[in-house]
This record gives C-alpha cells, structure tokens and sequence, in this order.
C-alpha cells in the first residue's frame, strides 16, 4: 500500500502557505493531489523568494509530492473541467477568501451537485460566517486576533509573533486533520460534506489553558517569556557556549549537586516548587550564574543520564542537519528539483511514523501545469484531441 490515503484523490485550490501545508500532510499519507494553478503563472509567481535556479522555495517546502494541472477558472470551459474533476474527486480544498468560489460557480453547493460524496474543505482566516468573515487574514493575524501572540515574548514586553508561521501551519494540520475525518464520516454516511476552518480559531485551540484559567479564576495570562505558570525553572538558560532548556526538576537536591550549587538546595526559597514560582527571578539569576560555568554539551552529558530533570539543547536549524538522532529516525529527506533540474533540497520527512503503512516523502514539488493531461484524462476521460484544443486556446497549460 502506498500510504495510508492512496487512491484519495484531492483537487487542490489553496496557495501561500496554511492551504499547501495541509494538502501535503495529505500528499505526505498517499493522496493523489493535483494543485491547481492559473495557465498565465510565471514560475517566480508561485511563491516568494529566495529563489535557487530559478525556483521558489517557499513553493517547493510544502507542495512536495503533488501533481500540477493550470486551469484558467474564469473561462466556462475552465469551469466546466473544474466540475468534471470534481466528479471523480474525493476532497476539494480552498483556502480563498469566503464566496470566491461561489463568485465562480465553484463553491461547496455547485460541486456537491456533480458529485454528493465530495467534502469540500474550506480554510480562511476567520471562518465562513461571523462579523469577521470577509477579512483577510495572514499568519501574524491569526496570531494577533487568535490570542497567541498576547501570550509570547518578554514580560512587560510588547506581544511577539511566534517564530514559525503556526498562524498558517496548525490551521493547515486541522484542516488536513478535518478531511481524515470526514472521509471517515463518508465511509458511514456515504455522503460528503463541508469542512470550515479558521485561522483565529486554530489559534484559540492552542490557547486551551489560558483561556480555561481566565473562565475559572477571571486570570488574565500574558507574556512571561519562556516561564511556566505552574513549574521553575523552567526554560531556556545560558551555557559558556550556547543554551540549554531545564524543564520540570524532580529531583532538586539532587540536581543543585550536579550543578555544584548545594547552597541552592538548602535554601529555603527554593525548596519547593511554590517557593521557586514566589522567587524566580532570584533562581533565574543564580542558575544562570551555575550554568554559565560549562559548556552545552558538558552539561547535558552529566544532567541528562541523571534523570533529574528534563534537559534539551537548543538546536539552532545548522545542528539539525548534524544531529545524530534526526539522522537515526531519517527526519531530513532529500527532495528532488523539478523540471529534470540538477541536484535536491532538504526537507522535514513526515513525522508520523507508520508501522504498516508509511509515509511516502520523496517526490518533487509540481512542475508548472506539468500533470494537466494526465489528470484531465485519468479522472475526466477527456481525449488527447480535446486537451490539445483546450490548451491551443488557452483554457489550460
């Protein structure tokens, strides 16, 4: 079997990044999914820089393992084919403003006509209805207005977008997330239907605990930096040559001996984990001073077979390529370049580790409307005569 969704098949609409990211999760399980693009795109068009040879590789990351068509939507035949399509599809997905796909005649109602089993995934940045539907929406805010980026940064610090696009990406996983679940629905129901996700609203999933403590106790959370609410340390502290991430001490007698602080241990103000929360400036101040004394890799050898504490070095992206455990578990794959081009890129394998049907990362990012008869023929059936005439006539590439 060649991923757990093979024979699924997605006609992909979405572009950027949030709508890519979730059909290649697809990609990445087997799905056949065949990006849609508009025939006149230059290929510096599909996505921003910086370029190598020529290629986006803000496309290349997440449309890995897809087939490409170019359809021009606004022509009736362009229309036409789009709901030809539909009917052997198994998932639409779009992440366009609300009601751009109805404007074309291409929204959830007109699809569900051709084919009533199609589920029709829609990602916005606010949802399909509410006073907030027609924004727009990018991943700074969805961070903002999701409530995100009012819990990250320094305290008494302005609010800071997180370093990653998880304004994009984790509305892009509960999108995927949502199509494996609606597929499963149909596989009872028989019928598709409609799958609606926000931005803003992946994001206030991620703030579970925030918001379940403002509705018990009215606490407004904010920025504290790297702090834990309920645990000290906790957090990301200076070496003699990098940082490393102490999180959750069990053993704190125990773990100031290794420090060689022993002074820490019989100091009442840090005898307990409470007591630690009441002082944690003043603990901050004297494991920065302990810690700074060696050296990342000193420290996470003599900490870590301790089992006192939770302990990670902070891997800048370089020490990942070299890192010895990534290697072991294949987590960077070597993607080809398309169009026959020279060499390949490094990308994230798939970390979802599959015993009987695993993942299939490796193939290329779609060449330029490079599948378009293939697909047209294999789930339309439409003759190599009439694609040679629809492409003459600009209709596709």
């Amino acid at each position: 079997m060649n991923g757990p969704l093979e024979g699924i098949r997605v006609l992909d609409f979405t572009w950027a990044l949030a709508g890519p990211f979730a059909t290649m999760q697809l990609a990445d399980l087997g799905a056949e999914v065949v990006k849609v693009e508009y025939p006149e795109t230059h290929e510096k068009e599909r996505g921003f820089g910086p370029y190598v040879d020529g290629i986006s590789t803000f496309f290349f990351s997440p449309n890995r393992g897809k087939k490409g068509i170019a359809i021009d939507l606004k022509a009736p035949e362009g229309k036409e084919l789009v709901k030809r399509l539909a009917r052997s599809a198994d998932v639409v997905t779009e992440n366009f403003r609300p009601g751009t796909m109805d404007r074309l005649g291409l929204g959830y109602r007109a699809l569900r006509e051709e084919n009533p089993r199609l589920i029709y995934a829609a990602l916005s940045g606010f949802g399909q209805t509410g006073p907030y539907s027609s924004m727009a929406a990018v991943d700074a805010v969805a961070q903002a207005m999701g409530g995100t980026m009012s819990l990250n940064g320094q305290k008494g610090g302005p609010p800071m977008r997180v370093g990653v696009s998880i304004g994009d990406m984790v509305a892009g996983l509960y999108l995927a997330l949502g199509i494996v679940a609606a597929l499963r629905a149909r596989d009872v129901t028989g019928e598709g239907q409609m799958l609606d996700v926000a931005l803003m609203e992946a994001q206030m999933a991620l703030c579970e605990n925030a918001i379940v403590r403002h509705s018990a106790f009215d606490e407004h959370p904010t920025r504290q930096g790297s702090r834990h609410a309920l645990l000290a340390p906790f957090g990301p502290f200076p070496t003699s040559d990098g940082w490393i991430v102490i999180a959750n001490v069990k053993e704190w007698e125990l773990f100031c001996a290794l420090l060689g602080r022993d002074d820490m241990a019989l100091d009442e103000r840090f005898a307990t984990n409470r007591a630690r929360l009441e002082n944690v400036d003043l603990l901050e101040a004297n494991l920065c001073e302990a810690l700074a004394e060696k050296t990342t890799e000193v420290w996470f050898d003599l900490l870590e077979p301790a089992n006192v504490c939770a302990i990670g070095k902070v891997n800048a992206i370089a020490d990942l390529f070299d890192d010895p455990h990534v290697a072991a578990r294949n987590m960077l794959v070597d993607i080809p370049m398309p169009y026959g081009k020279p060499g390949s890129l490094k990308l994230p394998n798939s970390p979802l580790h599959l015993s009987g049907t695993p993942t299939v990362v490796g193939r290329p990012m779609p060449e330029h409307g490079g599948n378009t008869g293939e697909v047209l023929g294999g789930w339309a059936g439409i003759s190599e005569p009439e694609i040679a005439d629809l492409r003459a006539r600009g209709v596709i590439k």
